[in-house]
C-alpha cells in the first residue's frame, strides 16, 4: 500500500515529464504548413480582447478606497489575502451576460477573433474544472461555465474563438508572493512540476471543453518559469492540437521576438505580442499583435473614465495594419456581464468605419512606404494584381496627395467609400492624386490604387 501510495506521489510530481518528453517530438512545421496554420490569424488583422473576472466586482475599489492601477490586479495592488480575497466570488453573478450580444458587438465593429480571459493572475477560472473549486461553476451563484457558450456563440456568428490563460497565479499554493505584493510570485521548488501538471490538465479541460484556436499566455516574467519551461508547454500544446496558434509569452519573449533568432522563434510561440505600444516599424519578419485597452485598465474600473477617443482607435488599427500587425483591443465587462456603454461606443464607431473601409484592413499586408507625411498604407495582392490603399489622415490643403516614389502604373484611383474615380498624374516625386476639396471621412479616407504588380518605390 505504501508503494502504492509513494508512486502515486511521485507520479503526481512529476506526472508532467513523460508529457514533455513526448512533446519535444513535434515534428518540424514547413513553411507551407507555417502558413496554412496562420493564414486567418494574418488576414484577420483585428481581435476584441475581454479581460473578466472576480476582479470585475472590485472594480477598482477595496474596503471603500480607490485602488489605482489596472483593475484586474488590486489582489495584488492593494495585497489582498487569498481569505479576504475569496468572497468576491459570491458576488460573482453575472446575469446579463448574454454571448451572442457581445459576438456581435465584435462582429460588427469588424473585428474577427475575440480572445477572452480564462484564468487571469488572481488563479479564477472562468470555465468548469476539475483541478479546483475556484471556477465560476463552484465558487459563484452564478454556477455555469462562461466560456463554452461565448465559443459556441463565436462559431455560429462566424469569429474565431481565443483564450487567455496566466501563468502565474497569486491563489495556487504552489506559488508564494513576497512580504507586501504578489508579483512576481514565487516557486515552491519541490512544487512546480505539481503546478506545470495543473496548469497542462487545465489546458487541456479548455482544448476540450471549448476548442480555442489561440492560446494567449501572460504572467510568464518570473524568475522559476524558463524559457525551456516555455518550448515544452508549446510544443505539449502543438502536439495536442497541430492547428491551435500560441503566443510568446509562453516562453520569455514578453516585449516581441525581434530579438531571438529564427529558431528561438519557433520555441518560444508564433507571434509577438507588444503590450499598449505600437512599434514605429513593426517587427519585420515576424508576426506581432499590439494589445491595447481603449482607457488605462483592462479590467473594469469604475473609477476610470480616460477614454481613448473613436479616432485614436480607428487610426491605430489603420497604423498597426500598415505596420503588417493585429490590434487586439480590450473591453472590461461590469461583473453582470454588461460591457460598459463607452466601450460599446466606441466599437459601434470602429464598426460604421469598418462597413466601408474593412476590406483596406482585413487580408493586408504592410506598407511599402518608410512613411508619409498624410496618413499610412495597406496593400492587398491577388491573382487579378495589386491594390494599394492609401489611409489619408491629414488631408492635403491644394487637393493634391503626393504617393512618394511610386513608379508604377497605376490602373485606376477611386475613393473606397463610394468608388468615384480620382484623376492622377505622375512627376519626378511620385504619384499625384487630384483629391476634392474635403474628405469622404475626417478620421480616415481610404484612396484605392488598382497597380498591375507590387508597388515599386524608389527611395
Amino acid at each position: 500500500m505504501k508503494r502504492i501510495v509513494v508512486l502515486l506521489t511521485l507520479f503526481a510530481l512529476f506526472g508532467s515529464f513523460a508529457g514533455l518528453q513526448a512533446a519535444e517530438g513535434v515534428k518540424p512545421e514547413a513553411t507551407a504548413e507555417r502558413d496554412a496554420r496562420m493564414k486567418w490569424w494574418r488576414e484577420a488583422r483585428f481581435g476584441m480582447f475581454i479581460h473578466w473576472g472576480v476582479y470585475s466586482v472590485a472594480a477598482g475599489e477595496w474596503k471603500g478606497q480607490h485602488v489605482r492601477n489596472a483593475a484586474e490586479w488590486i489582489m495584488n495592488s492593494a495585497d489582498i489575502p487569498v481569505a479576504e480575497y475569496e468572497p468576491l466570488a459570491k458576488r460573482f453573478n453575472p446575469v446579463k451576460y448574454d454571448p451572442a450580444q457581445w459576438v456581435k458587438l465584435a462582429k460588427d465593429a469588424g473585428a474577427k477573433y475575440i480572445v477572452i480571459t480564462s484564468k487571469h493572475h488572481d488563479g479564477f477560472c472562468l470555465f468548469d474544472t476539475e483541478t479546483t473549486k475556484w471556477d465560476v461553476v463552484d465558487a459563484t451563484p452564478y454556477g455555469k461555465d462562461l466560456l463554452k457558450p461565448l465559443s459556441d456563440e463565436c462559431r455560429r456568428q462566424g469569429l474565431h474563438f481565443c483564450t487567455y490563460y496566466s501563468i502565474m497565479d497569486w491563489h495556487h499554493p504552489a506559488q508564494q508572493h513576497g512580504p507586501k505584493t504578489y508579483n512576481p510570485t514565487k516557486i515552491i521548488p519541490e512544487r512546480k512540476a505539481e503546478y506545470i501538471e495543473y496548469m497542462k490538465t487545465q489546458l487541456k479541460e479548455l482544448l476540450a471543453s471549448c476548442d480555442p484556436e489561440v492560446l494567449w499566455f501572460d504572467g510568464e516574467w518570473p524568475d522559476w518559469w524558463t524559457e525551456e519551461d516555455g518550448r515544452n508547454l508549446y510544443n505539449f500544446l502543438r502536439e495536442l492540437r497541430p492547428a491551435i496558434i500560441v503566443n510568446n509569452r509562453v516562453g520569455k519573449g514578453r516585449a516581441g521576438m525581434e530579438g531571438l533568432n529564427k529558431k528561438d522563434r519557433e520555441y518560444s510561440g508564433d507571434f509577438g505580442t507588444p503590450e499598449q505600444e505600437i512599434p514605429a516599424t513593426g517587427i519585420p519578419g515576424v508576426e506581432w499583435e499590439s494589445c491595447m485597452t481603449m482607457n488605462d485598465t483592462w479590467g473594469f474600473h469604475k473609477y476610470d473614465t480616460n477614454w481613448k477617443s473613436s479616432e485614436k482607435l480607428i487610426r491605430n488599427l489603420v497604423d498597426i495594419a500598415s505596420k503588417g500587425g493585429n490590434y487586439l483591443l480590450n473591453v472590461g465587462p461590469l461583473a453582470d456581464g454588461e460591457i460598459p456603454p463607452a466601450s460599446v461606443e466606441r466599437l459601434e464607431a470602429i464598426g460604421r468605419w469598418m462597413k466601408i473601409n474593412g476590406e483596406s484592413i482585413w487580408g493586408t499586408t504592410a506598407s511599402p512606404f518608410a512613411a508619409l507625411n498624410w496618413g499610412r498604407a495597406t496593400v492587398k495582392t491577388s491573382a487579378a494584381g495589386t491594390t494599394l490603399y492609401l489611409h489619408v489622415f491629414d488631408w492635403p490643403s491644394d487637393g493634391k496627395l503626393l504617393v512618394p516614389g511610386l513608379r508604377n502604373e497605376v490602373r485606376g484611383a477611386k475613393l473606397l467609400a463610394n468608388g468615384e474615380s480620382l484623376e492622377l498624374s505622375s512627376d519626378k516625386k511620385g504619384a499625384v492624386i487630384q483629391l476634392k476639396d474635403k474628405p469622404v471621412d475626417p478620421i480616415d479616407t481610404v484612396i484605392v490604387l488598382t497597380l498591375e504588380k507590387a508597388p515599386e518605390i524608389v527611395k
